[in-house]
């Protein structure tokens, strides 16, 4: 009897997985999202196109899965648990400055740039994978926000009586826009302006 292990599937079904994410991502990078295939990211994947439609439903569901799949290995990157809270140093300003120079970098980045707003716009038109994006990693995103103003409020450091959601639209609002419609450049200076003048509104009333 041979003692040759039989291939493992499961393993060899994450292989797949991985080539199909990488693809889906160079391609829509290079080529755009909308000359982007489902037989172009098989090929370029080496599998066949009838393997992403057993998974998955359209091209946009390919890549929005690619793509937090991107974001989780950023995350992990980033290092360990809790990596991706914004810091509570007992220095707002500082802390936030910190996290949108971040994100003006993450929005700079082509591989980020490209299946993100290929992304934004497939979920104006499909609103269920618009919801889904937002849900999976939007809102988890904008939830680090909400708690490190809820605690800055606790500090004595944001007028108790703002609405954290509101609060973190002010900072968060300006940059999406300015990338989103390239009005003008997204700098770190421009990150560190919108902080300066957020905290200004935020600040506790006397």
């Amino acid at each position: 009897m041979s003692d040759a292990k039989a291939p493992d599937a499961s393993r060899r079904s994450e292989r797949s997985r991985r080539a199909i994410f990488d693809a889906a991502l160079a391609l829509v990078s290079e080529t755009g999202y909308a000359k982007t295939t489902i037989e172009g990211i098989a090929a370029r994947a080496g599998v066949g196109k009838q393997t992403i439609y057993r998974w998955w439903p359209s091209k946009a569901a390919v890549l929005l899965d690619a793509f937090l799949d991107l974001a989780a290995r950023a995350n992990e990157a980033l290092s360990g648990e809790g990596a991706s809270e914004i810091p509570d140093t007992g220095d707002l300003a500082a802390d936030l400055r910190y996290v949108l120079r971040a994100t003006v970098d993450e929005m700079n980045d082509p591989a980020f740039d490209g299946p993100s707003r290929a992304l934004a716009a497939e979920g104006i038109v499909d609103p269920e994978l618009g919801a889904r994006f937002t849900e999976a990693l939007l809102e988890p995103q904008l939830q680090y926000y909400v708690r490190r103003i809820t605690a800055a409020q606790a500090a004595g450091d944001v007028d108790p009586g703002v609405d954290p959601r509101v609060a973190l639209e002010l900072l968060v609002g300006p940059l999406h826009h300015r990338w989103l419609h390239r009005t003008l450049p997204l700098t770190h200076a421009y990150a560190d302006t919108l902080v300066d003048l957020a905290l200004r509104g935020l600040a506790p009333r006397d």
